[in-house]
């Protein structure tokens, strides 16, 4: 048994190809191919619009006894997609193009007939000045008149626009020039402007700065000239801020001992008398020892003691207040 994909066949040593027999295919045999439409076509029978690129399954032909320097041409068939009608086109070689048949008309085709119309022309031309020289001479003259009325025609669309428009380009840049400049030399004063105004502000500023503190440095003296006079250190207070809490706190508490104002009435002077010579004598001396003294402890500035020493000073008073009420009773 021989292999299933094997691509060399077996030929046997009797083979003779010449007794093979051969297929007689006609000449317009058709071919089924799937093809796309090259141009935009309409239906003749109902007017549907068959547009370039829709796919096909068409037959195609050869075409008989048309060929266009040895190239065979081809026919295709192929059916409307809504009446089902045939139509046809064939390949066109000498325009690389195709050309409709049968069946539907072909559109956007202006173009291409005004196209080969002009070819047609320039064909026929120059098959005349072939044969014809006079033919020539005119068409050259003809070529130069109608190039110098081209000529005449634009320069009267130049003049008659210039006519309407009146433009002149270099006096619209002189200006624009003209504007720039403005431009630029107004903000350059307005700069200049604006830096004066900010000088002047800093400068008055500064100025009313400097009078300020010339105000504040004169008045501080004539204030400590006014305070301060001569006999005013005498009046104060030497002792530190602490001592004169202290010794308030503990007057508002004890009371005063030295003062004047509270012993004045507490001291009677006696009354002299010439048989007590002694008495009075000591009497007079107590007196005038509390009174002096009374009268220095006021002059001086108040000095804190010790709850001990105010208690002593205290008895000594009490006790010359005793002597003098003794006298006296005496």
């Amino acid at each position: 048994m021989s292999e299933r994909k094997v691509l060399n066949k077996y030929y046997p040593p009797d083979f003779d190809p010449s007794k093979i027999p051969k297929l007689k295919l006609p000449k317009d045999r058709q071919y089924v191919v799937r093809l796309m439409a090259p141009f935009n076509m309409r239906c003749k029978t109902c007017g549907e619009y068959i547009y370039k690129g829709k796919k096909f399954n068409a037959r195609k032909e050869t075409v008989q006894n048309e060929v266009y320097l040895g190239l065979p041409i081809f026919r295709f068939y192929i059916k409307c997609t809504r009446c089902l009608a045939e139509i046809t086109f064939k390949t066109d070689p000498e325009n690389t193009d195709y050309t409709m048949e049968h069946g539907a008309t072909r559109n956007f085709q202006a173009e291409k007939l005004l196209e080969e119309e002009e070819k047609r022309v320039q064909k026929e031309r120059e098959e005349e000045e072939l044969n014809n020289p006079m033919k020539v001479l005119e068409n050259r003259t003809k070529d130069s008149k109608l190039e110098m009325e081209v000529l005449e025609n634009l320069q009267e669309l130049k003049e008659l626009n210039q006519r309407q428009a009146n433009v002149d380009f270099e006096s619209m840049l002189k200006q624009y020039k003209d504007y720039e400049e403005e431009r630029k030399r107004r903000e350059l004063e307005e700069d200049e402007t604006e830096m004066k105004a900010m000088l002047e502000q800093a400068q008055s500023r500064r100025f009313l700065e400097d009078s300020d503190s010339d105000e504040e440095a004169v008045q501080v003296p004539s204030r400590s000239a006014l305070k301060m006079k001569p006999t005013d250190i005498l009046q104060e207070d030497m002792e530190p801020q602490s001592k004169k809490l202290k010794t308030e706190s503990w007057e508002r508490s004890v009371g005063k001992l030295n003062s004047k104002s509270q012993l004045a009435g507490l001291v009677t002077v006696k009354k002299q008398t010439p048989g007590s010579t002694t008495a009075n004598g000591v009497g007079k001396q107590t007196t005038l020892q509390s009174s002096d003294a009374g009268s220095w402890s006021s002059s001086l500035p108040a000095v804190t003691q010790p709850p001990s020493a105010a208690q002593g000073s205290s008895l000594s008073l009490l006790g010359a207040y005793s002597d003098s009420e003794d006298s006296t009773s005496d």
